[in-house]
């Protein structure tokens, strides 16, 4: 536990080196970005040992805060998300120290610092937390952290908006934490979490606290419809701020509702079912929000979404086996799902770092104005390729792998099946396929409109290639997720262990057999290759034949960006069939051109969240107008302040005498 907390307490040193080093920006830059590399570095190693069969540590403080304590635990679910954590941490705040040196003397940079440390902090304490009390304290902390980091430019008005939105979910799935802890306190007779796992087998109203449990932990996570945040938060946010917020803080949601399930009864087949079903549901509803994204990292935050989902659809796996008495698929569920976990994570930390440099380099988020920086940024175009390929699931890197644990679960349920399950199973496989597929589509769309072609802005046609400092960040990452894809059986004996504290107990004689099926493709992709470097090989040792020229140039010696697919036309054959329902497909707005001789027409797009169209807006829109009645009795006079205080006084003494509490 040593290294833990001395691992803690650099991440706090780097946290108090903004407020302290204000007056030195640069400074408070270099020393809280490093800090917090160190930090995470003495973290990671703290935490793997917990991984390779170390038995758990613990660690009581007093604590002056009523009802609960300053006790903290590394078992295996928590060792296993703070090495997520930590191992996004070290490049993301490496690259942060770079990236934000052009707002050194623009704007202030103390508050920035600071809140960036204290949402590592608040992270590792929400994951190691073993009070319900100190649990609620470190996520509060962490949600007002990472409203000061997402609305760090705080001028532009959608970034404002965004925080806005950010903050009101945030604290609407707190409500139902507080709730959550608040009825397992009363059953438990304290806020321990050793207390909640002995009531496991007698709590009451083990449903409610499931339903309270989802949707706290489901808002934080971005399950649908409860994702609205999220794809408002993540592009307002600094790119290496987005890489925490996405590849980690959302995970914290995943993190409580595994931990969650320690504290209920064994769950039946309906509540996986539910949670597959949201989970699949929120896959194929992002996925497919994120082709008509113009905005490169609002789609890669409706990635995010869909990839939550992927891992929710694991765990709705994993309870459906488990109480059908099926240990194999449900090693298989729970393993594909945490294996998920760090996949993500590292796919969409290199996606989001990637991301940051291409709009450094564009001076703009939008796709449409991009185009061509593949050759002008040689280095960061072929890593985010990495990212894009690997979060499209292509072997064999690591989101093929994970994502192949899920297809060999599914279709051993629906294969020992019996009744509607074969058909339950085998329709999952297919929107599974079906949510691969679009997905490939998506994230070809992004690598192919912003990185090939010629520039569609003078700024991308202006974009070079920063040192090392700026894409050795990406590289780390790029290097777990070939290295995860082509070696899956080294982190996946990291995985059982924790699959196996989840109830997945033949995780350890299933995931190894099944990690081997995954390697077998890259042999496959070895040999393709292979052939085709001893093709080129030969194709320039013989020469060419002809000339080259440009493919389909139509007779145009000098193609422009105007001849090029746009984001949005490259998805519009598959939003407008009939796989995508309507409510999601972005809205068109033609302009058609009238006349002999017309002189305009226009065609454009705008892509829609129908969850806060048809659902949020107009229930935000009711309750404000009942709110708004309330106005009333806010007169600004001081004696009806006081009076209202005083009855409500009287009403509480009421209570509390009728409870029997007052003597």
């Amino acid at each position: 536990m040593i290294p833990y907390l001395a691992a803690l307490g650099l991440l706090a040193a780097g946290a108090l080196a903004g407020p302290l080093l204000a007056r030195r920006p640069a400074l408070a830059l270099r020393a809280g970005s490093w800090l917090a590399v160190a930090g995470s570095v003495v973290g990671l190693a703290a935490v793997v040992p917990f991984l390779l069969g170390a038995p758990a540590a613990e660690l009581v403080l007093p604590w002056s805060e009523p009802l609960g304590a300053f006790h903290l635990r590394l078992d295996p679910l928590s060792a296993f998300f703070e090495a997520a954590l930590f191992a996004v941490a070290i490049p993301a705040s490496a690259f942060g120290a770079s990236y934000m040196k052009p707002q050194v003397g623009r704007r202030p940079l103390g508050g920035f610092v600071l809140a960036y440390g204290l949402l590592l902090v608040a992270i590792s304490l929400v994951l190691s937390a073993a009070d319900g009390v100190l649990f609620l304290v470190a996520w509060e902390v962490m949600t007002i952290a990472s409203f000061v980091l997402v609305t760090f430019d705080d001028e532009k008005v959608q970034v404002r908006r965004a925080g806005f939105v950010f903050l009101v979910a945030s604290h609407v799935g707190t409500a139902f934490l507080f709730a959550l802890f608040l009825l397992l306190g009363r059953a438990a007779g304290g806020f321990d979490f050793v207390r909640f796992e002995a009531l496991r087998g007698a709590v009451a109203a083990p449903g409610l606290l499931f339903a309270l449990g989802l949707v706290g932990f489901g808002t934080k996570a971005g399950l649908v419809p409860l994702h609205v945040w999220l794809p408002e938060a993540h592009p307002a946010a600094p790119s290496h701020v987005s890489a925490l917020l996405s590849a980690v803080m959302i995970k914290t949601g995943v993190y409580g509702l595994l931990r969650l399930l320690g504290f209920l009864p064994v769950l039946g087949v309906g509540h996986g079912l539910l949670l597959g079903a949201i989970g699949l549901g929120s896959a194929f509803f992002a996925i497919t929000l994120t082709l008509g994204q113009g905005d490169l990292k609002k789609a890669l935050a409706y990635s995010s979404v869909e990839n939550v989902g992927l891992i929710l659809l694991g765990v709705g796996l994993a309870v459906v086996a488990g109480a059908s008495g099926n240990p194999t698929v449900a090693a298989l569920g729970m393993g594909g799902a945490l294996f998920h976990v760090w996949n993500h994570a590292l796919m969409k930390g290199l996606a989001f770092l990637g991301a940051g440099t291409l709009v450094h380099a564009a001076h703009s988020q939008d796709l449409e104005k991009m185009g061509g920086l593949l050759a002008r940024l040689p280095a960061t175009g072929a890593l985010f390729l990495v990212g894009m390929a690997s979060l499209a699931a292509l072997p064999p890197l690591s989101g093929f792998a994970s994502e192949w644990l899920l297809y060999l679960g599914l279709l051993s349920a629906a294969g020992n099946a019996t009744g509607s399950g074969p058909l339950l199973g085998y329709l999952a496989v297919a929107v599974l396929a079906l949510v691969g597929a679009i997905a490939a589509i998506s994230f070809t769309r992004i690598a192919g409109v912003a990185l090939l072609g010629a520039p569609r802005s003078p700024e991308a046609a202006r974009a070079h290639e920063g040192g090392a400092s700026s894409w050795g960040p990406l590289a780390l990452l790029a290097a777990g997720c070939v290295f995860f894809g082509l070696f899956p059986a080294v982190p996946l004996r990291l995985v059982a262990p924790v699959a196996v504290q989840l109830g997945a107990v033949e995780a350890v004689r299933v995931l190894a057999p099944a990690a081997a099926l995954a390697e077998a493709p890259r042999l496959v992709i070895g040999l393709l290759i292979a052939i085709a470097v001893g093709l080129v090989a030969l194709r320039r040792r013989l020469g060419s034949g002809g000339a080259d020229a440009e493919t389909w140039g139509c007779g145009f010696t000098a193609p422009t960006s105007r001849m090029e697919y746009t984001a949005s036309s490259y998805s519009q054959l598959v939003l407008r069939s009939g796989l995508v329902p309507r409510p999601l497909r972005p809205r068109v707005h033609v302009q058609a051109p009238r006349g002999l001789f017309p002189r305009k027409g226009s065609f454009r797009t705008d892509a829609q969240e129908p969850a806060r169209t048809w659902l949020f807006d107009p229930l935000f829109r009711v309750l404000g107008d009942r709110m708004s009645r309330l106005r009333r009795f806010q007169a600004g006079r001081l004696n009806l302040q006081l009076l209202y205080t005083l009855v409500t006084l009287v009403v509480l003494l009421a209570l509390m005498a009728l409870g029997g509490r007052f003597p």
